[in-house]
């Protein structure tokens, strides 16, 4: 399988601030993987800052970046979750949430003014946090009978394959992850095999 085999993440929380005109924006940057996760983690910060005046967010997902949204929650359209996004975009990372939060200063920035705001707090927490190169990985379970496991356990061997969970008994069950740019040689391998079934879980 031809591809991309990493992704740029964050390994946690990090925050940057940046203020305009009496309003205060913070940035505030995590590790999420979905956008049900999404959902909660902005609760959160909103009990956190709950006297502030906007929430706003951007959130990119998947191996690729893919799956994103952005959120200007009441600011002039594309004026806060867009710039948000884009620093995502330019820090060329995934599986990561960026909020926005504004206490507002009694003045009014403008859309130009919002757009410069919004952009920098989200690049200021980019800019504190950890930025992480994560391996993907194709994951599977191998179902095999107790008279075969030696040969399987000598592969998995061979290619420095860990065993996340086991189950050996008189029919044997483990979880382990294969690296990408070998995945088709080693399920080859393991396949044949007698007795033994390969179920992939999917790919991260």
């Amino acid at each position: 399988m031809k591809g991309k085999y990493s992704y740029l993440t964050i390994s946690g929380r990090s925050e940057g601030q940046y203020k305009e005109k009496g309003s205060k924006f913070i940035g505030i940057a995590l590790p999420c993987t979905s956008p049900e996760l999404a959902k909660k983690l902005l609760s959160q910060i909103e009990r956190e800052h709950h006297q502030a005046r906007h929430w706003c967010y951007a959130y990119r997902f998947g191996l690729k970046g893919d799956v994103y949204r952005a959120n200007d929650d009441g600011e002039p359209s594309n004026s806060a979750g867009a710039p948000i996004l884009g620093q995502l975009q330019s820090f060329e990372v995934t599986n990561v949430l960026v909020v926005v939060v504004r206490y507002y200063g009694g003045t009014k920035l403008g859309v130009g003014g919002l757009i410069s705001a919004y952009r920098t707090a989200a690049k200021e927490a980019l800019n504190t946090s950890e930025i992480l190169e994560r391996e993907v990985f194709e994951w599977i379970i191998i179902e095999f009978e107790y008279n075969v496991m030696v040969r399987v356990m000598n592969i998995l061997k061979k290619y420095r394959l860990e065993m996340v969970e086991k189950v050996f008994e008189l029919s044997c069950k483990l979880k382990t992850n294969l690296p990408m740019d070998s995945a088709e040689l080693i399920r080859d391998e393991l396949c044949s095999l007698e007795t033994l079934e390969i179920e992939s879980i999917g790919i991260y």
